[in-house]
């Protein structure tokens, strides 16, 4: 069975159903880590566990050393890694506290170090994205949440943007123009480095307010976020101790 790495995203700087057995600070060659992977048991499974934005949610998107994370969880053991997000809805079946686990991804960020591979003595490697992310684990996903009779959108393209501001309307006019149902901050290149070191990664998204002009007129609030967060909390929990149960 293989071992299973969960990567909190926003309103999970930690994971409360996880019975913690130890945190380690791993060294990498990218730097940092956003926190110690700590490694527990969700129901009766081992898994490992790693906070992107930080223990106190200090790293915008921009900031977070992707590489760092995956390479640290892969020399931890992990062979397949499920990315919680927090994202925005475009589409129609997307609306807040909906959630998705999404087939497609769109990067619009800039700027980020997005590979292992820079040349020299790392080399060149050129990964195929055609399936961003991978299907093995996608489909544990959608059936864990049918055992449980959790409702999700089994497929989605989510558009990944720089942040950590919000989108303007004609952004997301322009991202719905080109095919994007969701749009978060942290998928990219978060799926491309996990795909350069061949784990099985796949994306858990719970919509968390409607994108720029999408919401009739009402202006995007924290408040509504955070409060969205808290009614996804619970069903997104139970998927995952669910899939702990069988994950590829």
């Amino acid at each position: 069975m293989a071992v299973l790495a969960i990567i909190g995203g926003s309103g999970f700087s930690s994971l409360p159903a996880l019975e913690v057995r130890d945190a380690r600070r791993i060294d990498t060659p990218f730097g940092e880590t956003s926190a110690p992977v700590t490694r527990g048991l969700l129901g009766a499974r081992e898994v490992l566990f790693l906070p992107r934005h930080g223990a106190t949610h200090q790293l915008p998107p921009h900031r977070i050393d992707y590489r760092a994370n995956l390479w640290a969880l892969r020399a931890c053991g992990a062979e397949a890694v499920v990315g919680l997000a927090a994202v925005g809805g475009i589409t129609e079946d997307f609306g807040p506290t909906v959630i998705a686990v999404p087939d497609q991804i769109i990067d619009y960020t800039w700027g980020r170090a997005h590979t292992l591979y820079e040349g020299g003595e790392s080399g060149v490697e050129h990964v195929d994205m055609t399936e961003p992310y991978c299907s093995r684990l996608r489909q544990a996903l959608i059936a864990s949440a049918a055992r449980l009779g959790q409702p999700i959108v089994a497929h989605g393209t989510y558009g990944a943007t720089q942040g950590p501001r919000l989108e303007t309307s004609a952004e997301v006019a322009r991202l719905e123009r080109d095919g994007c149902d969701l749009i978060g901050m942290t998928g990219m290149p978060e799926a491309g480095i996990a795909r350069e070191l061949d784990l099985c990664y796949a994306s858990l998204a719970f919509v968390v307010n409607w994108a720029a002009g999408k919401g009739e007129g009402v202006p995007i609030t924290m408040r509504e976020i955070e409060d969205n967060i808290q009614v996804c909390a619970d069903r997104i929990l139970a998927i995952l101790t669910e899939l702990a149960h069988d994950a590829p």
